[in-house]
């Protein structure tokens, strides 16, 4: 479990395709000391699992992105040099500064607009059909692992409007109309609508 604040920008070091899907190795500021093998990172937005670690020519971890994951994510058009957001899983007693967010990604927003006012940017994604019901005004979203407030919603188009701290602290700077990102919609938006279902049936 994640809060969507980014605590890292890491930095695709090399990719391995099998498969059986890719292994992607990461430089990163974090101490490879305090990752445990097994243990859970936020890539993207992505939940994946550290199978190595190391410290030669500066620290990096390894994960695995499966076959699954590449079929509902861009992981599998990544390459070396790619900036990714990463946060570490959330510990009991950790400030939850965004808001709750899995690491499982429901599908892909792609950005149809970028209005850069000084040093601040708005984004305008539109979101697919079947996800569109779960994004409110003034209600949570995770997009590339990022926790952020939606400022409106038209159909299937939301806007959030991103801070200095946040462009510094993330890769969103990278990112420019047409370009594609992972959409984790909120948990609870998407249970409160499965109990009106449920409700109804």
């Amino acid at each position: 479990m994640f809060t969507g604040i980014i605590t890292d920008i890491g930095t695709l070091v090399a990719v391995e395709d099998r498969n059986d899907g890719r292994r992607l190795r990461i430089g990163t500021r974090y101490d490879p000391a305090s990752i445990d093998l097994g243990a859970s990172i936020m890539c993207e937005g992505i939940c994946l699992t550290v199978t190595d670690k190391g410290t030669d020519e500066g620290n990096w971890f390894d994960v695995f992105a499966a076959r699954e994951t590449l079929d509902v994510t861009r992981v599998g058009d990544w390459q070396a040099g790619r900036r990714i957001n990463l946060e570490r899983s959330l510990k009991i007693g950790d400030e939850l500064g965004g808001h709750i967010v899995s690491g499982h990604v429901d599908g892909l927003a792609t950005i149809v607009e970028r209005s850069d006012m000084g040093d601040q940017i708005t984004f305008v994604f539109e979101a697919p059909q079947d996800l569109s019901r779960f994004i409110a005004k003034k209600g949570g979203v995770a997009l590339n692992g990022t926790s952020l407030t939606v400022n409106w919603v038209e159909g299937n188009r939301f806007s959030v409007h991103l801070i200095p701290h946040t462009l510094s602290a993330t890769n969103w700077p990278d990112y420019q109309v047409g370009d594609v990102v992972n959409l984790e919609v909120d948990l609870m938006a998407r249970y409160a609508a499965r109990l009106i279902e449920t409700k109804q049936e």
